[in-house]
């Protein structure tokens, strides 16, 4: 995410929390209890207030505590009983092409973030920062706060709209109450719904020492074992409730809702428990066990096979130029042709129209000449650029010269006789009469026959 959006998403989710419990004392509550501070006055809002500073305060650990990041030139100790991850493929520790640094258990690499979170649970976009091992208490006390502190709002609101709906002429609800009445459940209600979801979510996963990655990995997991694919695995990082939330909130219970440093260092399992047999995770899909690894073939546009595409075909059927501009004669058309003429073309239509493609034509035409003209044959799969040969390229030129209107005049003598049909019956009649008459003048022959 960009810094500016995050820092956008941090000034809404503050709107979403100052708002509400600012204006639900000062337009609500304090204009209900005549504008006079009382003992039951302050027993109200006191405890609310409280929640609210204490919401703010995780809200504000969540965004600037850092998550955890593996230090440089960490390794994993292999020779400890606490246990490390390894690679699927090489067997060897997990590691890091992109951060170069060995990972350790439960770790992952953040895309927004560049680099490897401790116990990463997400990447959070409206704290702008990584949930992991050291912020991941304050954001499970940010997510009870939120809870607590928005059901106390929406009661205190509720009560007030209770007591005006029973309450005399004198004490009902101005016009800026009500208004900041529906305000106030318009921003409250579908917060208090869509955290209470989410915070359901993350106490489950508190309970059962789960982050959000390693439940993403048991739901694929728990799906292969209902196909029958893979056999039980139990993997898991669960030591009972209370050791749980000990891992992440501290180990005195009196202080699980204060802001307190999670034990331990992110760098090991010390909590894990020990495993008989080693079992990779997440686990994969028995029916790729077998697959060959794809290679991509000698030409990047063709089948494994080697042959070319048939569906390959181009975006577009004209021809193209080499600067892929369709073809244009750089001359205007002229026609010879008087307008009567029963041959006459209109000047204004292109002397050279686009021709349909076809696959065993490899000729192009081009805005800059004749040189290196190549037919480009596009498709969903990328394009193939045929070579064109030496004689096929004077051979297209020459036809192109040839059919340039307007370059050659083609001599046509017109007829004198109506048809030529005519002609031969005048011939066949001079010479039937040639054999009956003995001698013909030279006026009497027609000039033809001469």
């Amino acid at each position: 995410m960009h810094p500016i959006l995050g820092r956008i998403a941090i000034c809404f989710v503050l709107f979403l929390i100052i708002f509400p419990a600012l204006t639900c004392q000062i337009y609500i509550i304090w204009p209900w209890y005549g504008r006079e501070l009382s003992v039951e006055l302050i027993t109200l809002l006191l405890p609310f207030n409280v929640l609210v500073v204490s919401l703010l305060w995780n809200y504000y650990l969540c965004i600037v505590t850092d998550p955890g990041e593996v230090p440089d030139g960490w390794k994993p100790d292999t020779q400890s009983g606490e246990g490390y991850e390894v690679k699927r493929l090489t067997g060897c520790p997990r590691f890091c092409r992109t951060c170069d640094k060995f990972k350790p258990p439960r770790s992952h690499h953040c895309r927004q973030c560049n680099r490897c979170v401790l116990r990463m649970d997400h990447h959070c976009p409206w704290t702008n920062n990584c949930i992991g091992h050291f912020n991941y208490g304050h954001f499970i006390r940010f997510l009870f706060y939120v809870d607590v502190t928005c059901s106390y709002h929406l009661a205190m609101v509720s009560y007030r709209v209770m007591a005006a709906s029973r309450a005399r002429y004198y004490d009902e609800p101005t016009g800026a109450e009500l208004i900041f009445i529906i305000l106030n459940y318009v921003f409250v209600v579908p917060v208090i719904l869509v955290v209470g979801a989410f915070s359901i979510y993350h106490f489950h996963s508190l309970l059962g020492n789960t982050t959000t990655i390693e439940g993403w990995e048991k739901d694929k997991a728990a799906m292969l074992r209902r196909h029958g694919k893979i056999e039980e695995v139990n993997i898991s990082y669960n030591l009972g409730v209370r050791r749980n939330i000990a891992s992440i909130l501290g180990n005195n219970p009196f202080l699980w809702c204060c802001p307190t440093v999670p034990p331990g260092t992110g760098l090991s399992t010390s909590f894990q428990l020990p495993m008989v047999r080693h079992h990779n995770w997440p686990p994969r899909d028995p029916t790729l066990a077998n697959q060959t690894p794809f290679k991509l073939p000698d030409s990047p546009w063709t089948y494994e096979n080697g042959n070319v595409n048939p569906n390959l075909r181009p975006t577009n059927g004209q021809l193209r130029g080499v600067n892929g501009n369709h073809y244009k004669s750089t001359q205007d058309p002229i026609s010879v042709l008087p307008p009567y003429h029963p041959d006459y073309t209109d000047p204004g239509v292109d002397a050279h129209p686009g021709r349909p493609y076809s696959p065993d034509s490899v000729s192009d035409h081009s805005e800059e000449g004749y040189s290196e003209v190549v037919r480009v044959r596009r498709g969903s799969e990328g394009y193939e650029v045929r070579p064109v040969t030496r004689e096929q390229l004077f051979q297209e030129y020459v036809q192109d010269q040839i059919n340039e209107a307007g370059r050659y005049q083609v001599y046509e003598p017109e007829h004198t006789l109506e048809s030529d049909e005519d002609l031969e019956e005048d011939i066949d009649e001079l010479s039937g009469e040639a054999g009956d008459a003995s001698t013909i003048s030279d006026d009497e022959v027609p000039l033809a026959l001469q």
